[in-house]
């Protein structure tokens, strides 16, 4: 059976994922380190990137020319954007990844890659300027699988950036302009990586902070990769179950 990767940028947000794998074992290729082990009768390979589009690209493109994975899932945390509604410590699954850096900025003003005609990707017949795709049936799984769990998972637009949003300012304009809830800093790549290869992406994601006047005091990265960690592995573990409305009604600890 083709195994399930999970990428995310930095090594606490595998580490929860790292340490539940049996007959693990850590290996290099294609310039990064993954960890390859199993969890129930999955093959898991795990790998910690590092931040950024770049590094989540090149190590997505590997690690798909390596594995030929079924699903890849990509994780970490993220800022909430003003008005979203989101709590730091709660779990956000994309829809869809939005690349809300690229483009040109003009006297007009900044200007997104349809006003450049430079599609990111193309789709199924489409193009994709911004917005990347993720997979509809994964995302649908994660929502039912939570649903059925009692816990809190909200679905939604995810901007990629490169540069992160430092003030309320920023962070208000960018989630006006392209309905986003959260800002991360890999999500568009790896959505795109997987969709030329034709791989099945989910990301989840748990909030460090909100996206306001920059304040690391406020925030709280380990809930956040703790939490999205726990319902990665939840998920995982429910993955060969074809109809999840059929798990016991009980809530784990998330």
């Amino acid at each position: 059976m083709k195994p399930i990767l999970v990428i995310a940028a930095v090594p606490p947000e595998i580490e929860l994922l790292e340490h539940s794998l049996g007959h693990s074992g850590r290996i290099s290729g294609g310039g990064f380190d993954y960890i390859e082990g199993t969890l129930s009768n999955l093959g898991l390979v795990v790998c910690a990137a590092g931040v950024g589009k770049i590094n989540a690209a090149a190590a997505t493109a590997a690690m798909l020319e390596r594995y030929r994975p079924q699903l890849v899932i990509n994780t970490g945390c993220a800022g909430a954007y003003p008005g979203s509604g989101l709590e730091i410590g709660n779990l956000v699954v994309a829809s869809e990844e939005l690349l809300v850096d690229e483009g040109v900025i003009i006297q007009d003003g900044w200007q997104d890659l349809s006003y450049m005609r430079l599609p990111a990707v193309d789709h199924a017949g489409r193009h994709c300027y911004n917005t990347v795709p993720l997979s509809r049936r994964a995302a649908e799984k994660a929502m039912q699988l939570a649903d059925n769990y009692g816990v809190s998972l909200t679905r939604g637009r995810f901007a990629t950036v490169s540069t992160c949003s430092g003030t309320t300012l920023q962070g208000v304009a960018i989630s006006r302009r392209w309905n986003a809830l959260v800002e991360n800093m890999e999500g568009a790549a790896v959505a795109q990586v997987c969709l030329r290869y034709g791989v099945d992406c989910l990301e989840i994601r748990g909030v460090s902070n909100q996206v306001e006047e920059r304040n690391l005091k406020t925030w709280n990265i380990p809930a956040a990769v703790e939490a999205a960690q726990r319902f990665v592995l939840k998920y995982l573990e429910e993955m060969d179950r074809p109809d999840l409305s059929m798990i016991p009604q009980a809530v784990p600890e998330l």
